[in-house]
């Protein structure tokens, strides 16, 4: 079962989210899921912290938004192929996916 996320961590996400960026205080880099390699069973999905929910399924890939992955070991240790990598060379995330993150953090509310 998933441990549910205190108001004040889904508040922090809330503000990652509006200034799509990394919280300051995180020293790991964030993960990657390597889309040739992913079944897409979802599991990273329920297994990501909801204080984070770093992992989106977007139909045929499944994603990890780097902004919003703190660099936890859960969705690696969920993950039945091994395909979740440190990303130590991440890239920003592009306006489509902060726009589908922002769709679906309104319709969770």
């Amino acid at each position: 079962m998933k441990k549910l996320a205190s108001p004040a961590a889904l508040s922090e996400r809330a503000d990652r989210i509006a200034r799509r960026s990394r919280a300051g205080n995180w020293k790991k880099p964030p993960r990657r899921i390597e889309t040739s390699e992913c079944i897409t069973c979802d599991s990273c999905l329920r297994g990501c912290p909801a204080e984070f929910g770093a992992v989106f399924d977007l139909g045929l890939d499944v994603v990890i938004v780097p902004e919003l992955c703190s660099g936890c070991p859960a969705c690696v240790l969920e993950c039945p192929v091994d395909c979740i990598y440190v990303d130590e060379d991440w890239s920003p995330t592009d306006d489509a996916m902060w726009n589908h993150i922002e769709l679906t953090a309104e319709s969770a509310a």
